[in-house]
């Protein structure tokens, strides 16, 4: 019992330090720790799916596949594998790859928030503007927490169709709903580009 104890509490500590090194940008050695992890449990589909996340951050999109194939062929079921592997596809230009796993995440899991966000956006990416306010409406349903980055990705979008008061309107709701520094900033430069005509 006190062996399972240690082990447990063992794998928490590594655990802490791996979220430690991610939120620090040290992907590198998250990805050693959860090269650890995966050791001593090679069954781990959420191991494999954290480290292919870490993969990703690191720009290894290679490794990152190969993790978020192994994570689903270990439990078929996880949706936050697909949402990954998706983001993945997205960021190497493969955007039908990445639409399909999004939508495999989103029917084993209808309230994946994030999915719906990214979702919307390749959809964007691809001028689909229509099929993506649609998917940043169900998000801001779903998604208290991502608010802030809703609004902003809702508002750009609105700006590429052409819909510039409701762009602006997004972006002013975006800023009040105090998201991260680096979608304020996101923010901000979005409104100036859509401004500039009008001051020019």
């Amino acid at each position: 019992m006190n062996d399972d104890f240690s082990d447990r509490l063992q794998e928490r500590e590594f655990r802490a330090l791996v979220l430690e090194a991610s939120n620090s940008g040290d992907y590198p050695g998250a990805i050693a720790l959860l090269d650890c992890l995966i050791e001593d449990n090679p069954d781990s589909a959420i191991d494999y799916n954290n480290r292919g996340l870490m993969y990703f951050y690191n720009g290894q999109h290679d490794g990152a596949i190969a993790d978020f194939d192994r994570a689903i062929a270990l439990n078929p079921r996880l949706d936050n594998a697909y949402n990954n592997r998706a983001n993945c596809y997205a960021a190497m230009g493969d955007l039908a790859s990445a639409i399909a796993d999004y939508d495999i995440a989103l029917d084993f899991n209808p309230t994946n928030a994030r999915a719906w966000v990214n979702q919307a956006i390749t959809y964007r990416e691809l001028g689909l503007y229509d099929l993506a306010l649609e998917n940043f409406d169900i998000a801001l349903v779903l998604g208290r927490r991502l608010q802030g980055r809703i609004y902003a990705e809702r508002g750009r979008t609105y700006q590429l169709r052409g819909d510039w008061n409701c762009a602006l309107g997004d972006y002013q709701r975006a800023l009040e709903a105090r998201s991260s520094h680096r979608y304020e900033r996101r923010v901000k430069a979005w409104q100036e580009e859509l401004l500039a005509p009008a001051s020019a």
